[in-house]
């Protein structure tokens, strides 16, 4: 779609476009709907993905520090039913 671009590899196309990529950018979304989740912007809770530990004592002043919990299909689904 991009004159001249045919011949080059994705990395070169990506560095030569300025663009992320698409690795980093699932990376960032995912991030960002993390954040979401920690100030109740979406229906599924920051608790029903994650847990959050007590020790505090290495988040620099904050107290959201997350575990992640090991979720299977079966969580998931229940999940995206329930919404």
């Amino acid at each position: 779609m991009i004159i001249n671009m045919e011949g080059l590899s994705y990395e070169d196309r990506l560095q030569s476009l300025k663009l992320w990529s698409l690795e980093q950018r699932r990376n960032r979304q995912d991030l960002i709907e993390v954040f979401k989740m920690a100030k109740d912007m979406t229906r599924i809770g920051l608790q029903e993905l994650f847990m959050l530990e007590e020790n505090t004592k290495g988040t620099r002043g904050h107290s959201l520090k997350l575990a992640k919990m090991r979720c299977t299909c079966d969580c998931w689904r229940h999940l995206f039913l329930t919404q």
